[in-house]
């Protein structure tokens, strides 16, 4: 059997419109037979069951990143989710330590990430993930290619772990579980970091550790080497262009020079956020970068950064009294 279909599963709303209509879900079907070999009228009923959701449309067309920085900002990096987090710090801390020797990535960025992604697993998301990526699929024009594979890799992970693809629930863009892997991140990157014989990201923290620490890693994470530093202007000159790296070496020769002291030949963007007093620049490094592979975003990426920073800063704290 190739799905396992809970009979709650199959229970709609009656206020979704059924997904079945939609252009381009019979020839879907026709290449999942062709290059997977799944039974055809399993997946008829399996999209026979998905709901068409605009509601999808309207949350992807509207991301979090178009708000104000200090506003996005204050939503991840606040007292209550450094609080959290220092809690599942401690009851992972084992397994945390384990994933920065294996893979060279902080804890605290690990932590953070989590904590930004669901508030450490306590938040993984209410869409169900078929109606959410049936929908991107197949009514975002924007990103159709890209939705579609994730869409592809939904129903051979579903067919891989054997759970009910019809009862999963994830993110508004098909992300999943504790991480919120996209499920060709989930097949590709995720690791059964408990020894438990499994990779399950939805319901166990310890292979979302790994997990994410296998991610980064494989995306270029160094071990070691700054993350992002801020930056100031100590005299006037012309920038030119910021968006490429360039050292530190070139960066002083306009007028910019980190406010820590770092080699000289490290490549870094420059980029700034708008705050109460103006602008804050930052120099940004590969690190940094790295974790926009997670997310395409300078406020994500700076956001988990800053959260990491506070969660040491206070962890150190905590261990001090």
């Amino acid at each position: 059997m190739i799905f396992a279909v809970s009979l709650l599963a199959l229970s709609v709303a009656a206020d979704l419109a059924g997904a079945a209509t939609l252009p381009g879900i019979p020839e879907f079907i026709d290449e999942m037979v062709v290059r997977h070999q799944f039974k055809r009228e399993e997946l008829q009923s399996v999209f026979d069951r998905a709901q068409h959701m605009p509601s999808v449309i309207d949350t992807i067309s509207r991301p979090a990143t178009l708000k104000p920085w200090l506003e996005y900002r204050a939503a991840f990096v606040n007292p209550e989710r450094i609080k959290s987090g220092l809690v599942f710090w401690q009851k992972y801390r084992q397994i945390l330590q384990r994933a920065e020797r294996e893979f060279g990535v902080p804890e605290e960025i690990i932590v953070a990430l989590i904590g930004v992604e669901t508030i450490y697993g306590q938040d993984t998301g209410s869409f169900r993930t078929l109606d959410a990526l049936t929908t991107l699929a197949f009514d975002y024009p924007r990103r159709k290619d890209f939705f579609r594979s994730e869409l592809e890799n939904y129903l051979l992970l579903a067919r891989d772990q054997d759970f009910d693809l019809l009862a999963i629930r994830g993110s508004y863009a098909g992300a999943l579980g504790i991480p919120q892997f996209m499920p060709s991140s989930y097949r590709n990157y995720a690791v059964d970091f408990n020894g438990n014989h499994k990779i399950d990201l939805l319901r166990e923290p310890g292979d979302a550790i790994g997990s994410v620490a296998n991610y980064l890693k494989i995306f270029g994470w160094t071990n070691g080497a700054p993350v992002a530093v801020r930056a100031q202007i100590v005299e006037k000159a012309w920038i030119g262009e910021i968006t490429a790296p360039r050292s530190l070496v070139d960066w002083s020769a306009v007028g910019v020079a980190p406010r820590e002291k770092l080699p000289q030949d490290q490549p870094a963007r420059l980029v700034d956020f708008t705050v109460a007093e103006g602008k804050e620049l930052w120099l940004v490094f590969k690190d940094f970068d790295v974790i926009t592979r997670y997310n395409n975003s300078d406020f994500y990426a700076m956001t988990v950064f800053q959260l990491a920073e506070e969660l040491k800063a206070a962890g150190k704290f905590s261990a001090a009294r």
